[in-house]
């Protein structure tokens, strides 16, 4: 599955709009994460708080009734990409640090954080503890040889 280029500037729309929802100022005072639910049937694209309070909602004609069997990962490695090449408007928000853009699907399930701003790194993709288990498996591993 391609993403236009139309596709593309709708969600640097959606991420401008959660923007300016957080302005930025000198002490952050909102202390949240950014929720995106996408739906695979509708193309409904919408951010909320942790109070589950909606922040801002767009339809992408693109992605309405996708049947591609790895839609969720498109569309996670797409809004990443486009998160990191934004990174001074991701990062920008008036929100304690850290706080994360977490990508949900129509029932409201975590399928996998975005991004996570924090004010000495940054972490573009995939999970903070990926990979954690095996590690831990081979050190124990190691460990009792």
């Amino acid at each position: 599955m391609n993403v236009s280029d139309a596709t593309i500037a709708q969600l640097e729309r959606f991420i401008k709009k959660i923007a300016q929802k957080f302005p930025s100022s000198e002490e952050p005072v909102t202390m949240t994460d950014i929720h995106i639910m996408l739906s695979q049937d509708t193309g409904e694209l919408m951010a909320f708080d942790d109070n589950d309070k909606e922040i801002t909602r767009c339809v992408v004609d693109e992605w309405i009734n996708s049947s591609a069997p790895d839609f969720y990962d498109i569309v996670a490695g797409t809004v990443r990409d486009l998160l990191a090449r934004m990174h001074e408007v991701a990062d920008g928000l008036c929100i304690l640090k850290p706080y994360s853009f977490i990508l949900e699907n129509d029932e409201r399930e975590h399928l996998c954080e975005l991004y996570i701003a924090d004010s000495d790194i940054r972490i573009i993709g995939g999970d903070l503890m990926n990979g954690l288990d095996e590690d831990l498996d081979k050190f124990l591993a190691d460990l009792f040889k």
